[in-house]
């Protein structure tokens, strides 16, 4: 007979149920997974299932089984013999020292460093655990660039002739596998994570809301109090208010991770990081591919010699790019949408068979009680927080998405640790974002860190260039993708690295060495010289920063491998 010492409770969230029949579907197929006591779906409205099982029954057998019915699960928490559960009541007498609102990658952060400063903190989240990044976000959409290269590379590569070639897309076969790997790091590095702090970390599950008084309110109309309160809520799509947008059902960066069938026809709104990788990911399945663009040319920010070369790779992989078009209508025809887009005062019609807005993010901060709290948001919506991460209220901190810092998230995340200690110990802790690289994971990619050529010339720096293309990087050569640049900026008269701007495959694992050279630039004087005269293992990428500090001062084709 089982005892209440080897059972424990589980909180499965289940998505997908429509009706009381789905409902009884759910705990049928649970009470068939083995060490499962009792189940009760309070619902199909709640999406919720409340279990009693052994301690050793696996969440994935409990998923898997509401998925071979037809539904999602995900277990929320487990309660054994350290209980993760909510407090009997919240209420003036609860009190915990550090409430989080939010569960990604800030807010997880900042209630980490909270248990780990031995304080007692809850996070408190109104959708699925995990936010954005690993949801809907860089996880998903990295996963399917992976998948698209692979299928893409599988016929286009010198060496494709000594494989099999790819023999047509399995569609729900890939989205599935990604769907497998987000529930997995969101089951171990946020679930399972949350559990392993036991009574130090307590996750609520509800929207929240700031009071006047300092408390947070819950939407079942309790409430908490803590010392101290840190907003991760994140951002969602923007959607353009196009004429017309009303009438016709548009994709977001979110929900084209979730079509159940490949489009034949796609326009993508917007020519910047999500809407690039975006599209060379359908481009490469063999969708048709439409990028409308604002500005006057793709990822505007960054140096115009690698967006000008990262838009004829992408033109030559078969995506049609127009830049500097508006779009001012747009409507349904048939099973079509139709977009009219305004360039030097010419109209244009594009159509497809779904769009996609990839036109930046807005912060959620609707209906928190934000301006009651006196925390104040700049003119898009953002929170505006300080070195500190601190609001205008002293008493609330806020990091990720959502405030005005820069949309990454292990800005998110490494902001979250900040705002947590200083909310606790005080504002010792200055967060510092002077060297701040950034990747956009397009093929090649971009990656950046430090000034631009323009923005040093803006500060007043007599500014040296070096430019070296990435067919001088025996890697490269070695590897048959000579596609892109390396170009960096120096001050003339310190020599110190002021700027490094990569395009390549791989420029991501590239960076992170110039912004190592800028940081210590700044604080110790380290130089380009220095960088070039720095030992880099022969055939890597990373040894074009090398060959590119030597192009300050030396003739690059007068080199031979290896050379010093």
């Amino acid at each position: 007979m089982k005892t209440k010492n080897n059972l424990h409770e589980i909180d499965l969230e289940v998505s997908g149920m429509t009706c009381d029949s789905c409902a009884v579907h759910v705990t049928k197929a649970l009470r068939r997974v083995e060490g499962v006591v009792e189940v009760n779906v309070p619902g199909w409205k709640s999406g919720r299932a409340k279990l009693i099982a052994e301690t050793d029954t696996s969440g994935e057998a409990l998923t898997e089984a509401v998925k071979k019915e037809g539904y999602r699960g995900m277990v929320l928490s487990r309660n054994d013999t350290k209980p993760h559960k909510q407090p009997k009541e919240f209420g003036p007498e609860v009190d915990y020292d550090l409430a989080v609102i939010g569960t990604g990658g800030g807010g997880m952060a900042a209630a980490i460093k909270a248990a780990e400063l031995g304080r007692r903190a809850c996070i408190i989240e109104a959708g699925t655990i995990g936010g954005t990044c690993v949801n809907i976000g860089c996880v998903p959409s990295k996963t399917l660039m992976l998948a698209a290269k692979a299928y893409h590379t599988a016929a286009n590569h010198p060496f494709a002739g000594l494989h099999t070639r790819a023999e047509g897309l399995e569609w729900e076969t890939v989205f599935e596998q990604k769907n497998n790997l987000v529930d997995k790091l969101r089951q171990s590095k946020y679930v399972d994570v949350l559990s392993s702090y036991g009574d130090s970390i307590t996750l609520i599950k509800s929207r929240a809301r700031l009071q006047p008084d300092g408390s947070v309110l819950l939407e079942d109309g309790r409430s908490i109090k803590a010392g101290k309160v840190v907003i991760a809520t994140g951002v969602k799509p923007r959607i353009l208010p196009v004429d017309g947008i009303e009438n016709v059902e548009v994709l977001t960066s979110t929900t084209a991770m979730t079509l159940d069938k490949q489009p034949r026809s796609l326009i993508i709104i917007g020519g910047r990081a999500v809407a690039l990788e975006l599209g060379q990911i359908f481009v490469r399945f063999g969708t048709e591919v439409t990028i409308l663009q604002r500005s006057r040319r793709i990822i505007p920010d960054h140096e115009p010699e690698l967006a000008g070369a990262l838009e004829e790779y992408l033109r030559e992989e078969g995506l049609s790019i127009h830049t500097g078009t508006r779009p001012v209508t747009i409507r349904q025809e048939g099973g079509e949408k139709v977009i009219t887009s305004e360039e030097n005062g010419i109209q244009r019609e594009f159509r497809a068979e779904q769009i996609i807005m990839a036109v930046g993010r807005v912060p959620n901060t609707k209906e928190m009680g934000l301006e009651e709290a006196g925390v104040k948001l700049d003119e898009k919506g953002f929170i505006l927080v300080d070195d500190y991460m601190q609001t205008s209220n002293q008493n609330i901190y806020a990091t990720g998405d959502v405030t005005n810092l820069p949309k990454f998230v292990y800005v998110a995340a490494s902001g979250g640790s900040v705002a947590a200690e200083n909310a606790l110990n005080g504002n010792n802790s200055r967060f510092d974002l002077t060297v701040l690289p950034e990747v956009i994971f397009t093929d090649p990619q971009v990656a950046s860190v430090g000034l631009t050529e323009e923005q040093a010339k803006a500060e007043g720096y007599d500014v040296k260039v070096a430019k070296l293309p990435v067919s001088y990087v025996p890697r490269a050569l070695t590897a048959h993708d000579i596609r892109g640049l390396i170009k960096l900026i120096a001050d003339r008269t310190s020599d110190r690295l002021l700027g490094a701007h990569v395009l390549a495959a791989e420029a991501g694992e590239v960076i992170q060495t110039a912004a190592l050279a800028i940081k210590f630039g700044i604080q110790h004087g380290f130089t380009a010289n220095d960088l070039s005269k720095i030992l880099f293992p022969y055939l890597t990428q990373v040894e074009g920063l090398k060959l590119a500090a030597q192009a300050f001062n030396k003739d690059i084709r007068q080199l031979s491998c290896c050379a010093g």
